[in-house]
């Protein structure tokens, strides 16, 4: 299996990371700090659940931490929904991010399914 640094869904969870970060940059969110922590966490754990289930070299594992990057993409999309609804940022800024949050949870599921059926008896 590639080193999870080739994974292209990876690649795309550190994208997203980094317009997140950039985008938390903006004065609207220097009084927000707990909204903004909890969101660079939820970001942040999809690249490294990624990561580190890539690392234990059996399926059962790596499905059970892609999993768990899914359900950190799900939180970022809420997050960026809340963004929107809170008017921190408008529906056109968070919306790239948003559509972004939808191809990597796409991706993943599509990852899980691939490993899925290659699984072995781990």
């Amino acid at each position: 299996m590639k080193n999870f640094v080739e994974f292209e869904v990876y690649q795309k969870a550190i994208e997203l990371t980094k317009s997140i970060f950039k985008l938390l940059q903006e004065p609207q969110f220097t009084r927000e700090t707990a909204f903004s922590n909890q969101l660079k966490r939820a970001v942040i754990s999809i690249s490294n659940n990624i990561a580190e289930g890539s690392e234990y070299n059996n399926n059962n594992q790596f499905i059970k931490y892609l999993k768990i990057a899914k359900g950190s993409c799900a939180e970022v999309k809420s997050m960026l929904i809340l963004m929107v609804e809170l008017e921190f940022v408008s529906y056109e800024n968070a919306k790239p991010l948003q559509d972004m949050s939808v191809v990597i949870s796409q991706q993943l599921s599509n990852f899980i399914s691939y490993l899925d059926r290659n699984r072995k008896k781990d």
